[in-house]
């Protein structure tokens, strides 16, 4: 596993974002874990966030895309501090844009905010955990809607590595349907790979018990 992928996993345990407990997902399912990147609070961790998507991103796609969509809510700062990853690690500079869950009829009118879309433009979506794909659903007839663009892929910070509508992943649901690449910082295989029965600060993160209610999860919503 790559050394920034096992920094984030830690990354994400110290921001209290990755937890660990009773949890009931967007999608309705209870959850033995649950990523929440609404902890991500502080002007030094959306530094280090915006740049672990940012190596993600480049690993997967390259740079030649023009414009980071995040979905609101908890896309809009994701798609700022990748665009700002981007530039302080790569010398690259990327348009953010996000929209609006109300139209705006004054000032900076319309559903969008930061840069528009444009006719022939490549778009990258940014989102932070999809479960059964239902947020792609809202947010691809936005994009489109402002223009002939090129939706070149999703990037989350944790695949789930859940089934989504079907018996195949939501990434890959995702892929199938929309002809869209996928990618994650990591995936929930990597974090418990990385947790499991080792000590991190004093304590074991993912210790038998965690690991077993979160096998028995996937035995119920995993890919077969």
């Amino acid at each position: 596993m790559e050394q920034y992928k096992q920094e984030f996993i830690e990354f994400m345990v110290d921001a209290n974002v990755l937890k660990f407990g009773d949890f009931v997902t967007k999608s309705g399912r209870k959850t033995p874990f649950f990523v929440n990147t609404g902890f991500y609070r502080t002007g030094s961790q959306l530094v280090k966030l915006g740049e672990y998507y940012a190596k993600a991103i480049k690993e997967k796609y390259g740079l030649d895309f023009d414009v980071l969509f995040g979905p609101a809510y908890k896309g809009i700062p994701l798609s700022v501090a990748t665009a700002m990853g981007i530039s302080n690690l790569y010398d690259k500079d990327v348009n953010y844009c996000s929209n609006r869950k109300e139209v705006k009829d004054h000032g900076d009118k319309g559903i969008l905010l930061g840069s528009p879309i444009a006719d022939g433009n490549k778009v990258l979506i940014i989102e932070d955990v999809t479960t059964a794909g239902t947020s792609i659903n809202e947010t691809l007839p936005i994009i489109k809607a402002q223009g002939d663009v090129d939706i070149i892929g999703l990037v989350v910070s944790v695949d789930r590595m859940e089934r989504g509508q079907g018996e195949k992943s939501a990434l890959d649901e995702i892929k199938e349907k929309y002809g869209i690449e996928t990618t994650a910082i990591v995936t929930m295989a990597e974090v418990v790979e990385h947790l499991y029965n080792k000590e991190y600060k004093g304590r074991v993160v993912i210790d038998d018990e965690l690991k077993k209610a979160i096998d028995e999860y996937y035995d119920i919503y995993g890919v077969k």
